[in-house]
């Protein structure tokens, strides 16, 4: 199989976006906000708790307008199951960084999980599930700017 080729592409003028921001329900916020915030390191751009019967944080790369929020809601909350294709994907900068955001990850007690997709181990990422089940995937590339590394070489 062969690794697709990204192409440059602008936003139509119809579609005028500033920021992009995924959002995903969680049950276990406190321990959720600990592997993105404290374990991790991402940073905090937003937070509040039961604003209309709702917990949530917004996450985000410094410098960029891409985030990721977090919502609990109901009692018990209620997620759907996790499935091994809904990840979040950081593309770090190289091998050098991958393998300090792995270490920092282990050294805060969590253990890579076998990735259901090929495609990341034969590139040389590792993936890590966090307190809900949902895969962070660490790879030691940047799609779209950096070849894809084949870690069977």
């Amino acid at each position: 199989m062969s690794t697709p080729t990204p192409t440059r592409h602008s936003w139509p003028d119809h579609l005028a976006a500033g920021a992009v921001r995924f959002a995903r329900p969680t049950a276990r916020f406190d321990a959720v906000r600990a592997f993105y915030v404290d374990d991790l390191g991402l940073p905090v751009l937003a937070e509040w708790r039961d604003h209309s019967g709702y917990d949530g944080l917004v996450l985000g790369l410094p410098g960029t307008p891409v985030h990721m929020e977090l919502t609990q809601h109901g009692a018990p909350p209620r997620i759907p199951e996790p499935h091994p294709e809904n990840q979040l994907v950081l593309y770090l900068e190289d091998r050098a960084a991958h393998d300090r955001a792995a270490a920092h990850l282990a050294s805060r007690g969590h253990r890579p999980v076998t990735a259901t997709n090929p495609y990341w181990p034969t590139h040389g990422a590792t993936v890590f599930a966090d307190p809900d089940g949902w895969q962070l995937v660490l790879a030691p590339w940047v799609f779209g700017r950096d070849p894809v590394p084949d870690a069977r070489r």
